[in-house]
């Protein structure tokens, strides 16, 4: 019985290594890569927090708010994400562009990302939608997760 112990206390330990270096990987991946020109003259801001569920396949929520020419446009969220797992919250925030008006920012925004919540945790993720528009997010979460995935991410004003 001891001997199973140990071997199943192995490869926890095993699996667990693996998930945390590749995590680790995609996160200097993602945190070494160049910022994309389009960086430097941001539109506007945005603000989401929410929260995510995930087993291989993952679900995202949650609610924001847009600034755009000195005007606060609320939003919703939500997304699938494959390569994830967990649960946590997350608050996040940054900068967009390619907005010419306040519609610009619906649609369903693509990304890969990456991202390690023991407790708390920090990701970066960049994004863009059919309309040509970029969302560059710093998050915060809460929880326990681990995320190298492509994500769908739906985005739209709040009605």
């Amino acid at each position: 019985m001891t001997k199973l112990f140990i071997k199943q206390s192995r490869l926890l330990g095993t699996l667990t290594r693996k998930l945390l270096c590749s995590v680790s990987l995609g996160m200097g991946l993602l945190l070494l890569s160049p910022a994309p020109a389009s960086a430097a003259v941001a539109d506007g801001t945005i603000e989401l927090s929410g929260g995510k569920v995930a087993a291989g396949v993952g679900y995202s929520w949650g609610n924001g708010t847009l600034f755009f020419h000195g005007k606060r446009y609320p939003l919703n969220a939500s997304g699938i994400s494959l390569g994830s797992a967990g649960i946590s919250d997350y608050t996040a925030s940054g900068t967009v562009t390619g907005l010419t008006s306040p519609q610009d920012i619906n649609g369903i925004f693509t990304a890969a990302g990456a991202g390690l919540t023991l407790g708390g945790g920090a990701g970066i993720t960049e994004m863009e939608n059919n309309n040509g528009v970029t969302i560059d997010l710093k998050s915060n979460t809460e929880g326990l997760s681990a995320t190298v995935a492509v994500k769908g991410v739906q985005i739209s004003l709040a009605e």
